[in-house]
């Protein structure tokens, strides 16, 4: 991807949706257990890739996603939610974009 010039305040935009997406990912995947109750067996492939990825975003341990995607059952979803909500399982820090060097961007 080429560099881009961001401006100032696009950077602050930027900044703040990497400061706030574990909150956003635990939200998204909240929503989806709830969705994979609902959804048609058409588009339950990818809501189920999407709640992968959003566990491995989470810092879900690999066995516990392999064992809900194994299980294919939407509650074990929901158990992961509330895994997160209640402190079991701790998102892991993500690295943010210009952050090579290991110190956060000013």
């Amino acid at each position: 991807m080429a560099d881009r010039d961001f401006s100032k305040f696009q950077k602050k935009v930027i900044q703040r949706y990497y400061d706030n997406r574990p909150a956003l990912d635990e939200q998204r995947l909240a929503e989806l257990a709830s969705d994979l109750y609902l959804a048609s067996d058409k588009k339950k492939p990818k809501l189920w890739e999407s709640a992968r990825e959003i566990m491995e975003r989470l810092g879900t341990p690999l066995s516990r996603i392999e064992h809900v995607m194994k299980t294919a059952d939407p509650s074990q979803v929901a158990e992961v939610v509330k895994d997160i909500q209640s402190g079991k399982i701790r998102p892991k820090p993500e690295k943010k974009p210009g952050d090579e060097s290991g110190q956060a961007p000013k």
